[in-house]
């Protein structure tokens, strides 16, 4: 009858807890009309009227008039108003906006080009096919540059080819020259999550065999022995995103910052302990919680004593790019400086 009434209890507090998660939080200080310009985000936009800005979906959802809220122009004014005290958006066009019902079909993809993105694609763009994330055995087991083309030459470039061992039948044209990164390694059991595949250059196949031919297209940097190729898998820059928190209870680590800088802030990229074995996908927001202060208790009766301050939320992130059991985020929002350590939670 106590386990029954205990499990009870549970179901009941975690439903509540969905939808309380769930329920639209209104920014206090919310504009009462906002236009849109150009260099703004969704993100940036419903965070103006929302203390959560991912759930911009269900407050737009409430206005039939924006029947797309990823088709919204720089120009549209946005109105906040509560309709039967639930709150909507209205929209009013301006200049640069674009009518749906009178796109042409030539001129629809030049029009969505212009609608404002839901974060800014730019900061994220060069991290959408290189670097990568690859596993122990994927590493080893990756055709490598046997040699350079040349007379004794040890380095390669542009335009330059390269003899590469280990290609078998190749599966295409585009290849990937990579060579081993940071190695991310998870905070609390100290297993190796996984390597980064620093990015060296593009290659092109022109004859395969045991020894393979390659013709280097482009390159950051030069090309060496060892360096290792993957076929290039770019399915190029997405976009879209639907920011959401996990269905699920994550709680993980920020590991690893990109572009080495020690403080991180807004827009900067990082690397969390939890990949799609975890049940990440791209889009999956998580609150960073910054640890507390380490303080000394000099008014405890007896001697003094060390205390560990509690967590303070930090800031926001989201998911854009999942490996296995890494991830990269972009951080969306942050209330002060964010350091790698620091802890991730779903909302």
């Amino acid at each position: 009858m106590v386990f029954r009434v205990i499990f009870g209890l549970t179901i009941l507090l975690f439903c509540n807890a969905r939808l309380y998660a769930d329920e639209l939080k209104i920014n206090p200080n919310h504009p009462e009309q906002y236009t849109v310009v150009k260099g703004d985000t969704l993100w940036d936009i419903s965070g103006k009227f929302l203390q959560h800005p991912w759930q911009w979906p269900k407050l737009w959802h409430n206005n039939p008039q924006i029947k797309d809220p990823h088709w919204i122009y720089p120009g549209d004014t946005l109105y906040f108003s509560y309709v039967n005290g639930e709150p909507r958006l209205s929209l009013s066009r301006g200049e640069s906006g674009v009518s749906e019902e009178k796109l042409e079909p030539q001129a629809r993809d030049s029009a969505l080009s212009k609608a404002i993105r839901v974060i800014p694609t730019d900061a994220i763009a060069q991290f959408l096919s290189s670097p990568r994330v690859v596993g122990e055995e994927d590493l080893n087991n990756a055709p490598y540059v046997l040699g350079i083309a040349g007379d004794e030459r040890l380095v390669a470039g542009s335009g330059d080819r390269i003899y590469v061992r280990g290609v078998g039948d190749p599966q295409g044209l585009g290849y990937t020259i990579f060579r081993r990164g940071r190695t991310y390694v998870s905070p609390e059991t100290k297993e190796v999550l996984g390597y980064e595949a620093e990015y060296v250059g593009d290659a092109t196949i022109q004859s395969s065999g045991d020894i393979s031919t390659f013709y280097v297209n482009k390159s950051n940097g030069m090309v060496k022995e060892g360096d290792r190729l993957m076929l290039n898998n770019d399915r190029g820059l997405a976009l879209s995103y639907f920011p959401s928190p996990p269905s699920q209870q994550i709680n993980g680590y920020i590991i690893s910052v990109m572009g080495g800088i020690t403080q991180i802030g807004v827009f900067d990229i990082v690397v969390i302990d939890k990949g799609v074995t975890d049940g990440i996908a791209a889009g999956h927001v998580f609150n960073i919680y910054r640890k507390g202060r380490i303080v000394m208790d000099k008014y405890i009766s007896g001697n003094p004593e060390v205390v560990a301050l509690p967590e303070e939320l930090a800031g926001v992130l989201m998911v854009f790019r999942p490996f296995d059991r890494v991830s990269y985020a972009l951080v969306m929002s942050a209330q002060g400086p964010v350091h790698t350590l620091d802890r991730i939670q779903t909302p």
